[in-house]
């Protein structure tokens, strides 16, 4: 925050002199003092934001091959003449904390080709897979371990709500 109060001063005064640094370094040291001291903004909160920017970027990219994989598939049991399709309903539940992750991870089951979330209520989530094939392991997919680790790792917890 402090790197980017100093960019911004710098950006604003349009040129860069010797005093125009100090004096927006100054300034900039002030303000981030004032945030940490009156505005409950720590040091530690910026980290856990940058980490968690880094892991929804992983995630995010984790989903796209998942969605490309998913795609092979579906396109395999369309196209295949010789195969018949058993769609399935399938139950399971997540040790997911938050409603965020949750819903995260039902999206993300939805935007993989051929499986739908039906509902999530608490931690139990009703999936309709387009194959049999589709549904195998999904209670402990990719998506599940990513968010499970995402959780556990990365995130500071005050009175279990997410900082």
């Amino acid at each position: 925050m402090l790197l980017l109060m100093f960019a911004l001063w710098v950006a604003f005064n349009g040129r860069v002199t010797v005093e125009i640094v100090l004096f927006g370094i100054a300034v900039s040291a002030l303000v981030f003092l004032f945030l940490c001291r009156h505005m409950d903004y720590s040091i530690k909160k910026e980290r856990n934001v940058y980490q968690n920017i880094f892991g929804g970027i992983a995630y995010i990219a984790l989903l796209l091959c998942e969605i490309i994989k998913a795609n092979f598939c579906v396109i395999k049991l369309i196209v295949s003449p010789k195969y018949i399709i058993e769609p399935k309903l399938l139950q399971f539940q997540t040790k997911l904390e938050g409603d965020t992750k949750r819903v995260v991870l039902a999206n993300s089951i939805t935007l993989t080709p051929g499986t739908i979330t039906v509902s999530l209520e608490g931690d139990k989530y009703l999936i309709h897979c387009l194959d049999k094939e589709l549904g195998e392991g999904i209670s402990d997919c990719t998506f599940v371990k990513r968010l499970e680790r995402f959780e556990s790792g990365k995130e500071e917890k005050k009175d279990g709500k997410t900082i």
